[in-house]
């Protein structure tokens, strides 16, 4: 019997060099008073050289080498995973032997998988595979450099002509991930007359957008359109971004508690006050408002200027891409550093994501069996008495309070066959660690029942419910 986790709580040129003289063609340098510096380092101006003392001015002390390089000091003490691995409840990093399934195995054992955001199933669908394979045979395993030089490809180009027709925007651009999506449309739309506002909650890859931007950035409350508002009205009469303009970035689901933003609210407030509206459709693209995602959820589309979506969840791929108006996306396209300075897209993950899109077009009942899942699986956790936070997608949080309860619980649920991924701080507020679940349309109710009563068992030892 498998013991279980214990729960507890450089010519002459203007450059300068590094000690402010100029730089000679051939590399000596040449003082601010004229005189140049002999190819040896000696001074031709009379300046102590070699630690001997001139002018009647003492040498410097000899300068001691550090004992060690103080930068690593922070990687020597950190220890965090370290100490969770000797508790025994490491479950990050777990080395997966077969496809993103249903069911899943790891080291020869099997699990029912809710820990995917392979939303549609169709990262093992036959139809995926042949057209990445296919694309594979016809332009090689790679693009050999960025799309502004020679990574472009026709068939970079046809898919984002078909996101743009998908989303109902005029244009779109791709990236080589999601994250560089918002690290590249964000930081080169903003400048230093710009404000950004932020959700609080808002994946990692905006925030560090916003960050590489050079405008100033607010964060309002989670999901609170008054505190929204209530900054907006801050900042305007404080003349704060005079001349400038505001951008508003929201996710559309929210990625650890699945919770759906108010955008409705949103879009009217930035109506007031003249503010762009972006948002991160990562979760929310093949899942809500026929598949095209939170705008079309809520009919807010021509409302919302930018949507960005990631090929990694329901489109079965590895990638990225914004979409909006025809300037802008010839503005991004050009200035977006994540773009100009990547690699493209490979051809076999373009191939995956174009006919992903087809089959979400085509094929609407797998969005319905995934929200007749998500729905089986949330009465389930509710009737059992498990705090499911707000969600109502097919992302759903079973909230457990505290860091290690997280890790052991997940643990005790892979013994048990079920794969779970455990959510601590910072990811989410202290005292609030939770167990992400989330589920796709390939599931049978025999794998969620399974998993249903294996939360039970497992629940019920460490006293999250009753």
């Amino acid at each position: 019997m498998t013991k279980s986790p214990t729960p507890k709580t450089e010519s002459l040129t203007p450059s300068p060099s590094s000690n402010g003289h100029l730089v000679s063609g051939n590399g000596h340098p040449v003082s601010t008073n004229g005189h140049a510096a002999n190819g040896n380092g000696h001074a031709s101006n009379g300046q102590a050289t070699n630690g001997q003392a001139t002018n009647g001015q003492p040498a410097a002390a000899p300068r001691v080498r550090p004992a060690g390089i103080a930068l690593f000091d922070k990687v020597k003490a950190y220890d965090i995973p370290a100490k969770i691995k000797a508790a025994g409840v490491w479950t990050y990093f777990r080395a997966l032997e077969s496809a993103q399934d249903p069911e899943v195995y790891i080291d020869g054992k099997k699990l029912v998988m809710l820990g995917s955001n392979n939303y549609l199933g169709l990262t093992n669908d036959p139809r995926v595979k042949e057209a990445a394979i296919d694309a594979v045979r016809r332009y090689g395993t790679g693009c050999a450099g960025s799309r502004l030089l020679n990574g472009t490809m026709k068939i970079h180009e046809e898919l984002e002509e078909k996101l743009a027709d998908f989303m109902g925007k005029q244009a779109a651009v791709t990236f080589s991930t999601g994250f560089q999506v918002n690290l590249g449309t964000i930081s080169c739309l903003l400048d230093r007359r710009d404000i950004v506002y932020l959700d609080k909650q808002d994946h990692a890859c905006i925030i560090d957008g916003a960050r590489l931007g050079l405008g100033e950035i607010r964060k309002f409350r989670h999901n609170s359109p008054a505190d929204l508002r209530r900054m907006m009205q801050a900042d305007e009469a404080s003349d704060a971004g005079k001349g400038g303009g505001k951008l508003v970035v929201v996710d559309g689901v929210y990625s650890m508690e699945g919770d759906i933003c108010p955008l409705p609210e949103i879009v009217d407030i930035c109506k007031d006050y003249g503010a762009a509206v972006m948002v991160d459709d990562a979760h929310g693209i093949g899942v809500l408002g026929d598949g095209r995602g939170t705008s079309r959820h809520f009919g807010v589309d021509d409302d919302v200027q930018l949507i960005m979506g990631t090929f990694s969840k329901s489109m079965a791929s590895v990638g990225g891409f914004v979409c909006g108006d025809r300037e802008t996306m010839d503005f991004v396209k050009h200035r977006a550093r994540t773009n100009m300075f990547s690699a493209a897209p490979s051809p076999a993950n373009v191939a995956a994501a174009s006919i992903a899109v087809d089959i979400m077009k085509t094929e609407p009942e797998r969005r319905e069996k995934l929200w007749k899942n998500t729905q089986f699986m949330l009465a389930g956790f509710r009737a059992l008495g498990f705090d499911t936070a707000d969600s109502n997608t097919p992302v759903i949080p079973v909230v457990v309070g505290e860091d290690f309860t997280a890790f052991a619980m997940a643990t005790r649920l892979h013994q048990e066959g079920v794969f779970v991924n455990a959510v601590v701080s910072p990811a989410t507020p202290p005292g609030r660690a939770l167990l992400r679940t989330s589920y796709m349309a390939t599931h049978e109710e025999s794998h969620l029942s399974f998993a249903l009563d294996k939360f039970a068992k497992v629940g019920r030892e460490f006293g999250v419910i009753a």
